[in-house]
């Protein structure tokens, strides 16, 4: 007992900054409505910023500035501190007012995928902003002598004093929210904001102050728990953001004592996972502290969910309109010319290009069918695909599975793991079926992907991928030499053709017309006789089979599999964008397809400019944010309301006046 008392006290430093992140989620969501999935990233950003004006020099990852600048001196931390954390409330005042304000009547859906754009944006300018510097550390705020308790338990005693923190400041936060006229105003505007603009508040002003004092809290213990670990970009992002996610579940987005109880729970559990491991063999090697947040949520939903919320705590997910797609016979054959054009005629390095964006076009479908058609939101749908590449690697490699059998045996091993973790889908929809997707793919990655025993080691760049053979035709990207063919492009084209008439044909079936009376109306879709469950199964089904068959391309692409393919980070750039392009209509999904990170829009800025190709993904997370403040139902909605509004210009100009 005391080797797992060991464990849970030298876990208390994760254990509070887990604390530390649900309890902002939690106040940021008490006083806007957004799961602001970028609160980690805030934290990141002040953890930086504390850390380089410690060490004399901060950087500028801005095009056409210097690189650092270097200060005068070290900064002393009774200096620092506070500059970081004006920084931190600073940061986030501008992100609620600039991106979450003008999405305040968006539809939840688009103010999550917004959280999603700032958390890859703050992610890529801290790359970039370390992009020469391996390892941070600062020195130590807190004692950190051992301390000895429960017999011969030596730890240090730092862990224990930002526990203690987090408690204490936790306790302040409750009794501010509840015993000051401020705080009960941002909790009466977070019940109904409506009434609290009739009563002369502000909703969005104390949204504002919610933002604040989460970044507050918040980066007040990152700072702390620097000089404990070592500071990488996604430490605070997402190395301790899923176990936040988890605690503020079982809060259920709404008690802070309840957060900071669960969150201390879990980082601690987390930490005794490695007693846990010695003592019970049948334990997962790897990735089992990771997966430990997903079955905390799935507790948490299991023994609190509801099928269908309260009346009274219904949230409407408006969402775009799927409007009934009748592609004409030149719409088709002008892509496809477009298509074909672009894969044997372009050089490579266009070639390459291309593929990337028609391998997105696929990916984009599937938050098609699994969004726009179903109403459903998942944050996993990278792992699905990973799970499909992986799977067609040991079908070809192993069982020597032919084409184009192996593909499609590897895409269903997908659906059907899909249609699992659709399971939760039958009793949380919307913001909490993202948190428990997010948690799945997370958990997928770290206990498949990253498993040596499953998929390979590391060092031999993944698992292996022969090329695609049908009969004696290769139908690789590469044969025999580093020069790329068209053929494999051509191959890629016909299967999202295929895809997309698919997915034509299933929003104009009856099943896909069911899906849709199931997004508007599950109580509707069941009073008309609609099998609800099934509807949602099959959703997840469907998309992940799609899914699959893009990870599948992506491996036959690439001649092996890794995990750096389709991670967490991955995952959320898939859904992001699919939102940009317009998520409810095959003409989205290729638009997405064309402006996706590396795609043909992408890679053609970078030949007018050569610093254009490193900030692809930082370009296209402001992008997005641009989009959604502008159109929340992204680029092909807005372009078909453009067009539409052109032809009614031309034929009121052709009427007699």
């Amino acid at each position: 007992m005391s080797d797992y008392l060991y464990y849970a006290l030298l876990g208390s430093g994760a254990a509070a900054i887990i604390a530390a992140l649900a309890v902002g989620l939690v106040v940021t969501y008490q006083g806007s409505g957004v799961v602001n999935l970028a609160h980690g990233a805030t934290a990141t950003w002040t953890a930086f910023t504390y850390a380089e004006l410690r060490r004399g020099a901060v950087a500028l990852p801005i095009p056409g500035l210097p690189a650092r600048v270097v200060l005068a001196g070290e900064v002393p931390s009774w200096m620092a501190l506070p500059i970081s954390l004006v920084v931190a409330v600073v940061l986030a005042w501008v992100i609620h007012r600039v991106v979450f304000r003008p999405l305040r009547n968006a539809p939840p859906l688009a103010r999550m995928v917004a959280a999603v754009a700032l958390l890859i944006v703050v992610l890529s300018i801290v790359d970039r902003r370390m992009a020469d510097v391996r390892a941070l550390r600062t020195p130590h705020l807190l004692p950190r002598e051992p301390v000895t308790l429960y017999g011969d338990v030596t730890v240090p005693r730092d862990g224990l004093w930002l526990v203690l923190i987090v408690v204490v400041m936790a306790a302040v936060l409750w009794v501010w929210s509840r015993r000051t006229v401020i705080g009960l105003r941002v909790r009466a505007a977070a019940e109904n904001d409506k009434a609290a603009q009739m009563l002369g508040f502000s909703p969005q002003r104390y949204a504002s102050a919610s933002f604040a004092v989460a970044a507050l809290f918040t980066g007040i213990v990152a700072v702390l728990i620097t000089p404990m670990l070592q500071l990488t970009p996604t430490v605070f992002s997402l190395g301790y953001l899923v176990p936040a996610l988890g605690a503020a579940v079982v809060a259920r987005l709404r008690s802070v004592p309840v957060a900071v109880a669960a969150a201390l729970a879990t980082g601690m559990a987390q930490s005794m996972y490695t007693q846990a491991q010695m003592d019970l063999s049948w334990l997962p090697a790897r990735g089992g502290r990771e997966a430990l947040p997903l079955l905390v949520i799935i507790v948490a939903v299991a023994l609190g969910g509801a099928k269908v919320p309260g009346r009274n705590e219904l949230e409407v997910a408006r969402l775009p309109a799927v409007p009934a797609t009748t592609p004409s016979v030149a719409a088709v054959v002008g892509l496809l010319a477009v298509g074909v054009v672009g894969s044997v005629a372009l050089g490579p390095l266009w070639r390459g290009a291309v593929l990337t964006t028609l391998i997105a076009a696929v990916f984009a479908l599937s938050f098609v069918v699994l969004t726009g058609f179903g109403g459903q939101v998942s944050l996993a749908q990278l792992a699905f695909a990973g799970v499909a590449g992986f799977g067609l690697s040991k079908l070809t490699t192993a069982w020597g599975l032919p084409f184009p059998l192996a593909p499609l045996v590897a895409a269903a091993i997908a659906a059907v793991l899909g249609m699992v973790v659709a399971l939760p889908a039958l009793r949380i929809r919307g913001t909490e079926l993202a948190i428990i997707t997010f948690a799945a793919g997370v958990a997928i990655s770290e206990l498949v992907f990253k498993n040596p025993d499953l998929v390979g080691s590391p060092d031999t760049g993944g698992s292996p991928v022969p090329n695609p053979r049908l009969g004696t035709w290769d139908l690789g990207l590469v044969a025999g030499s580093a020069t790329s063919r068209p053929v494999f492009p051509l191959m890629v084209l016909a299967v999202l053709a295929g895809c997309a008439w698919f997915v034509i044909r299933l929003r104009n079936s009856p099943t896909g017309r069911r899906m849709l009376a199931v997004r508007a109306s599950e109580r509707a879709a069941t009073a008309c006789g609609v099998h609800v469950a099934s509807v949602k199964i099959g959703v997840f089904g469907v998309a992940a089979f799609l899914a699959g068959l893009g990870g599948c391309l992506t491996a036959y692409r690439f001649g092996n599999v890794s995990d750096a393919s389709f991670g967490v980070v991955a995952s959320l750039m898939a859904l992001t964008v699919a939102y940009l392009g317009g998520i409810t209509t095959v003409g989205g999904a290729l638009t997405a397809g064309v402006v996706a990170a590396s795609g043909v829009v992408f890679y053609g800025l970078s030949r007018l400019s050569d610093s254009t190709g490193r900030w692809d993904v930082t370009i296209g997370g402001v992008l997005l944010i641009v989009v959604l403040i502008r159109w929340p139902e992204g680029l092909a909605v807005a372009l078909g309301q453009g067009s539409a509004k052109v032809r009614r210009r031309v034929v009121a100009s052709r009427r007699p006046h």
